[in-house]
């Protein structure tokens, strides 16, 4: 028997007494008692290995087979150790970065229009609320308490509080926005979006929600003029007219609202193609959509909803100086803005104060437009639709083509008729040649206004659909051409080419004719 001796090595394998195996250079490092330094040639400085989890994890993974087979772990190994968890710790508690890809965007821009769209809707609701509030505070002072009252200091304390938590929604709107524009152009810092135009646009719509009564009583002296008897008029106004006139200016958070709660601004199909075609889906757009759905609807809500604020304005204006109490009531009031709005003007009623005259020319000013409106709705709504002119110009052609072969069959005939009472009689009678040769003459005339007739209707027939069918034949007929015109080229070279082959073919037969000379002498002079 021959025994071989084999020098253990770094790969040489050994079992513990788990019975697991491992290779004996996998741990060389850790019984040094310290990490194993490696020279980085591209920084200079030695390069600790025991940086590595994996290595930490070998380390401590030995100490543990050491500690089960009986043996303890030298002080280097225990260092080691403690190293390797205070690494691993270190290395879970690092956050870790999120990568912002397509996907993640696209969620975060999601939950921000669902944000946005609920924050502009608690901001309608406060806004409604103070105005409701206001209308109400400012009726019950007017006939059952004063402005000094509890009742009064609760209402306006509601109103100041819907005015805070409004003016703190449209910050958060806002925010909202800036966050979007972050989201949609990639950028990191909010201050890129905070153009000139976005901040005076922000401090106007707080400045116009910020407006709103005040708790308390504060008066002024108004002096105005009244209309029939041209006399001064003084009175002492509350202040909270000029604090709760402007606060309508809220509804224009209705508009909006309409935008977020749009088919059209929440379908991403619909926004891909607005994207697609350069189209910015904002409230014009959808006020603009609304006019060609219900037009009807959109301007009796349009009218009615001015009529109603136009009235209780003009009434809140006219009623320290309406000693008739003609337009200080909601009726009179309401009656005046409708024969302003509509243009009258039967000069019964005429409001006093400048107050009261800015708002009927206000509302004269939106009459008029509103006029407009509804005749152009009225013209496009009698306009008929493509279909329906399409059958109406066949049936007026097919009309036309039956009186013109009507006339035709006339002049036909009084040609006959005056033919046969001149060349076919013994006795010519004059007057009924006339006769006929009038009638020829009208029904002449008569071919030639249908004629006209049907041309008119021929050219009133050439509509959008008509241009776009013959642009269509002129793009077959173009394409038709183009293709033969290639087939012509493609012959014009195959001729070319067979020329030239014959051009060749020519310049050589001179040299063939010499060679055959050469080569057959006695052939050649016998054929001479």
């Amino acid at each position: 028997m021959r025994l071989i001796l084999v020098k253990p090595t770094n790969a040489t394998r050994r079992l513990d007494s788990t019975g697991e195996a491992f290779q004996d250079g996998e741990h060389q490092h850790c019984a040094t008692g310290g990490p194993e330094e490696k020279h980085n040639p591209f920084s200079g400085s030695p390069d600790k290995e025991s940086s590595s989890p994996q290595k930490s994890r070998c380390c401590a993974s030995s100490s543990l087979h050491e500690k089960s087979n009986g043996i303890d772990p030298p002080r280097g190994s225990a260092q080691s150790k403690a190293n390797s968890e205070n690494l691993i710790t270190t290395e879970g508690n690092k956050p870790q970065k999120k990568t912002k890809d397509i996907s993640y965007r696209l969620g975060q821009r999601r939950a921000l229009f669902g944000k946005r769209k609920h924050l502009s809707d608690y901001a309608l609701v406060c806004g409604m609320f103070g105005i409701i509030a206001m209308v109400i505070e400012t009726e019950l002072s007017r006939t059952f308490y004063t402005k000094e009252s509890i009742y009064s200091y609760v209402l306006k304390g509601l109103i100041s509080i819907s005015t805070a938590i409004l003016l703190g929604l449209i910050l958060m709107y806002h925010a909202r926005e800036i966050q979007l524009f972050m989201v949609d152009n990639g950028a990191d810092d909010w201050r890129i979006a905070m153009t000139f135009e976005r901040i005076l646009f922000i401090v106007l719509e707080l400045l116009i929600c910020a407006i709103h009564p005040i708790p308390g009583q504060y008066v002024f002296t108004w002096t105005a003029r009244l209309a029939f008897n041209y006399t001064a008029s003084v009175a002492d106004a509350d202040v909270d007219i000029i604090l709760s006139v402007p606060m309508f200016l809220r509804l224009y958070l209705i508009g909006r609202v309409m935008l977020l709660h749009s088919k059209l601004f929440t379908d991403a199909s619909s926004r891909s193609i607005g994207a697609l075609n350069k189209i910015n889906f904002d409230t014009r757009f959808v006020m603009k959509t609304l006019m060609t759905i219900c037009p009807g609807t959109v301007l009796l809500v349009f009218s009615v909803s001015c009529w109603i604020i136009a009235a209780w304005t003009v009434r809140v204006c006219e009623r320290y100086h309406d000693a008739q109490e003609v337009t200080s009531t909601f009726l009179g009031a309401m009656w005046l803005i409708s024969i302003t709005f509509l243009s009258i003007g039967y000069g019964d009623m005429v409001p006093h104060t400048y107050c009261g005259k800015g708002v009927c020319l206000l509302t004269g000013i939106m009459g008029a437009g509103c006029t407009a409106l509804v005749v152009a709705v009225v013209a496009r709504k009698s306009e008929l639709t493509r279909a329906e002119k399409h059958v109406h110009n066949f049936m007026m052609d097919t009309q036309l083509y039956k009186k013109i072969k009507n006339t035709a069959a006339n002049v036909l005939r009084e040609t006959w008729l005056i033919y046969k009472n001149t060349k076919l009689v013994k006795k010519i009678d004059h007057g009924r040649v006339r006769q006929h040769q009038r009638k020829f003459l009208q029904a002449i005339h008569q071919l030639r206004r249908l004629k006209m007739e049907q041309r008119k209707l021929t050219d009133q027939a050439n509509t959008v659909a008509d241009l776009a069918k013959t642009q269509n034949m002129m793009y077959d007929l173009v394409l038709d051409l183009q293709h033969r015109t290639g087939e012509l080229d493609r012959r014009i070279v195959a001729l070319e080419e067979k020329l030239d082959s014959i051009l060749i073919g020519v310049q050589s037969l001179p040299i063939y004719i010499y060679y055959q000379q050469e080569l057959h002498p006695r052939e050649c002079r016998f054929a001479r």
